[in-house]
């Protein structure tokens, strides 16, 4: 297989995956039986619900993290399941987000975070003897493990292998035979020739005589014999196979019956593979996101029909304790999992492909078939955006823009979101936190290619939007010149402590009604890199999901004050924010201690189990901890601080190189070479209060 049509198939595989899950998610609850569902819907054809932007659930979550684990821990070796575990870990927040907190009677998710918690290591933690036949045997291990298939093309057996490591963080039995199956089928769609033979491969990679084996014969049997309608299969799975013979909240089996049927009643067509999926009922997104991606990747880009693919415009969102890496952009995800799939078969990669993902950077440059990259238009009846293929700055493949007859009056702006607030949702579902992708300081870069066919000159006005203030900030104009490439590069103006959620440009003409301007732009390349330095002012901040703006915050009562932050611990808490690849920086805030002993703050956070802390650490020390699954103190020199006294602090770190300042004068350096990068915020080791105010981040250089 080429790598640029293994690429492609990650990508639709992806795009399916989280279509289905769109699709799914507006009848995924028990009220939604297959009754109301057909009554309500009849034939569904297209999305359900208009989302303004969709807030991806578990089983988007799942698929994005905890592949983190080769990243984290599985580097040079194989996979275990205790690697997975500690992404369970190091990215859930708990309580909030990521997976689903039902209860650790009833959710099989949140009791085995509680076990890794405890310290019970996977497989363990997901086991029958740990947790009961019930809990171990509901969907969650099948719902996480599609990107476990896409790293794997045509190696379904390793696919399984890793698939079912993974879901015995949480799952046992036929929780991982589900799990195992799905990624195998996954992996056999890179090459199979028919829906039936991904089928077999999923069956050769579980127990023959396992209860998951024995509903899959059962049902392929009932299609061979009654093909062409999949009511009819609806009703025999319910009848032989349904809720009421297995308990739980969502056992994996009976949905497991609705995924056959629609991977064999869809006939290889992605549409109607996902429509069965939810016209059935019982777990519609789930159902629907795995047998989208097996879909997707079987039938590719081609395949996925444009009512499906244009809303979710190459974007989704995810909940875990990075804000950063929570927009997730579609394309840049996949060539990262591509990435992954050269690193696992220690080959190199393509080097177009590597030089594509630039960690700690926004970088596009639409080469994959259709992708948008989430760019928007507030005019869309002036400009019409699209993908072509047709043109590019260095490669095939850039945003088209379509201006239609623009007169003196007429703008319209073009523009992608590094940030989103909570307004832009339509419900709270798994709480999404973000930290912005383009602050003050950065270099804001893209390649702009004019070909107007009449009117007078377009003017582009490269611009970004503050969020609190709703205020657009402009640069200078550019009169582009036609026929050509444009670069367009400035510099990212300051925000005054605000948060940028837009970044583009505006273009306008002054030509008059009888010359109006029309013609094409084509964006390319667009780029988001170099050093940083803004400033965080609570006054212009919000409370969005259970989180205070840009923070995702780990346990501890946070509230706004003015222009406040004002933190009260009971315990360990903990709370992140910027760039997950930042390197080299300083981080300071003005910290008045309130009550307690332990005022830090964290840097170089690669997540909850894995970052640096520094500061006050009892009475008359200063602190530098290192936590990696375990916290240890690294050093500690004297220093009497106090209770209700505003400190301006400050740490910062160059390479393995740390320097605690405290009102401008260094009090601790320290050295450490375990964490090269990271996020940063705020920590307590134990109970206490503090009114926090005015951060700043500063990095020295491009991250």
């Amino acid at each position: 297989m080429q790598s640029e049509q293994y690429l492609e198939k990650v990508y639709a595989g992806f795009l399916g995956m989280n279509i289905g899950i769109r699709l799914g998610a507006p009848v995924e609850p028990r009220e939604w039986t297959y009754e109301k569902i057909r009554d309500v819907y009849g034939e569904i054809t297209g999305y359900l619900k208009d989302y303004r932007i969709f807030s991806a659930d578990d089983d988007a979550n799942g698929p994005v993290f905890f592949i983190r684990a080769l990243y984290d821990d599985a580097t040079g070796r194989a996979l275990v399941p205790q690697d997975v575990g500690n992404a369970w870990l190091n990215y859930c927040r708990e309580g909030i987000g990521m997976l689903w907190w039902g209860g650790e009677s009833v959710s099989t998710e949140h009791r085995a975070y509680t076990n890794l918690k405890k310290g019970i290591p996977a497989p363990e933690s997901g086991s029958v003897e740990q947790n009961g036949l019930i809990l171990a045997e509901q969907i969650g291990g099948q719902i996480f493990i599609d990107t476990w298939g896409l790293i794997f093309p045509g190696e379904p057996k390793k696919a399984a292998d890793y698939a079912g490591k993974a879901a015995s963080v949480s799952h046992d039995r036929n929780g991982i035979y589900g799990a195992r199956f799905i990624a195998a089928c996954i992996a056999s769609a890179f090459t199979a020739s028919s829906m039936q033979e991904i089928i077999e491969s999923g069956l050769s990679a579980i127990p023959v005589d396992c209860e998951y084996a024995r509903l899959v014969q059962a049902v392929k049997h009932f299609y061979e014999k009654n093909p062409g309608n999949f009511r009819i299969g609806y009703h025999y799975v319910e009848e032989y196979w349904g809720y009421h013979k297995y308990p739980g909240e969502c056992h994996i089996i009976p949905n497991a019956g609705i995924c056959m049927l629609a991977l064999l009643y869809g006939e290889g067509d992605f549409a109607k593979t996902v429509e069965i999926a939810v016209m059935c009922g019982w777990d519609t997104d789930c159902n629907a996101g795995n047998v989208g991606t097996i879909s997707g990747v079987f039938g590719g880009l081609d395949g996925i029909p444009r009512r499906y693919r244009a809303p979710i415009n190459d974007v989704i969102v995810a909940s875990s304790v990075s804000g950063y890496l929570n927009i997730v952009d579609i394309p840049t995800f996949v060539k990262e999992l591509a990435l992954l799939k050269y690193e696992q078969e220690r080959s190199q990669p393509p080097v177009i492909l590597k030089k594509a993902v630039k960690q700690g950077e926004v970088y596009f440059d639409f080469s994959l078939p259709g992708a948008t990259h989430g760019f928007k238009t507030n005019n869309p009846f002036k400009t019409i955006l699209r993908h072509t293929q047709g043109k590019g700055f260095q490669q095939p493949g850039s945003l088209e823009v379509l201006f239609d007859r623009m007169t003196s009056g007429d703008s319209s702006k073009i523009y992608w979101k590094p940030f989103y607030r909570r307004a832009e949702f339509n419900d709270e579902k798994y709480k999404p936190v973000f930290s912005p992708k383009a602050v003050s300081g950065q270099t804001a870069a893209f390649q702009i290619f004019l070909d107007q066919w009449r009117g007078q000159p377009l003017h582009l006005t490269p611009y970004i939007r503050t969020t609190f203030a709703q205020k657009d900030l402009e640069l200078p104009v550019i009169c582009l010149e036609n026929q050509a490439w444009n670069k367009i590069e400035f510099r990212i103006p300051d925000t005054e402590g605000d948060l940028i959620d837009e970044i583009g440009c505006k273009i306008s003409s002054p030509s008059p009604v009888y010359n109006r301007a029309f013609g094409k732009l084509y964006l390319d390349e667009f780029h988001i890199f170099g050093p940083a330095c803004c400033t965080i002012d609570f006054s212009k901040q919000s409370k969005e999901f259970q989180s205070v703006t840009p923070f995702a915050h780990h346990r501890g009562s946070w509230e706004l004050k003015g222009d406040a932050l004002l933190c009260r611990a009971e315990g360990n808490c903990s709370s992140y924010t910027g760039n997950y690849y930042a390197k080299n920086y300083s981080w300071s805030a003005e910290w008045t201690a309130l009550e307690g002993e332990s005022h830090l703050l964290l840097f170089r956070a690669r997540g909850i189990m894995r970052h640096y802390l520094a500061g006050f650490d009892g009475k008359g020390f200063v602190s530098l901890y290192r936590n990696d699954f375990g916290l240890e103190k690294l050093k500690t020199v004297s220093f009497e601080w106090e209770l209700g006294r505003a400190y301006h602090i400050e740490i910062n770190c160059s390479g393995p190189l740390f320097t605690f300042l405290i009102d401008g004068t260094p009090i601790l350096q320290g050295e450490d070479g375990r964490f090269a990068y990271g996020m940063f915020g705020m920590g307590f080791l134990q109970p206490g209060a503090a009114m926090i105010r005015s951060m700043t981040i500063n990095t020295s250089e491009s991250i």
